[in-house]
């Protein structure tokens, strides 16, 4: 059984790629346009080059993604949050403001009693991100 998280970003995958290759080092592992597809005459010309499905890889964790379809309506990313666990603060401070440019800050990047740095943002994309980078106790339980 597996569980995958697939966003939407209404014309701007490419560019949403384009920052979390940027920010995570993201590999693009699978990426199919409107116009690749057996039914891609049915988008409109200015949807040809769109993203109808792509998959990027961080880590050993896949995020699907796509541009939707034209004229879908854009919808508020709510009732969740995608968290990411860096390998130490500074990796985590890096890809927590590689993140919030153009984007909104919900909790600076800081060291709390649980990490030695955390974060809380949504990225210009309206994506709601958690960066953490374990605390000592917490990197040694687990």
């Amino acid at each position: 059984m597996q569980l995958d998280t697939y966003l939407f970003f209404n014309g701007d995958c490419a560019a949403a790629l384009d920052l979390y290759q940027a920010a995570f080092g993201a590999q693009v592992v699978a990426l199919i346009r409107f116009r690749d597809t057996p039914d891609g005459g049915n988008a409109p010309p200015e949807w040809q080059d769109k993203i109808m499905h792509a998959v990027f890889r961080v880590g050993q964790n896949e995020v699907m993604v796509s541009d939707g379809r034209d004229g879908q309506q854009s919808k508020a990313y709510t009732g969740f949050t995608l968290s990411f666990v860096a390998d130490d603060a500074q990796a985590g401070e890096r890809i927590f403001n590689k993140l919030a440019e153009g984007g909104k800050v919900l909790m600076p990047w800081q060291s709390t009693f649980w990490a030695r740095g955390f974060g809380m943002l949504m990225d210009r994309f309206g994506v709601p991100w958690m960066i953490n980078a374990a605390g000592e106790s917490e990197a040694q339980a687990a």
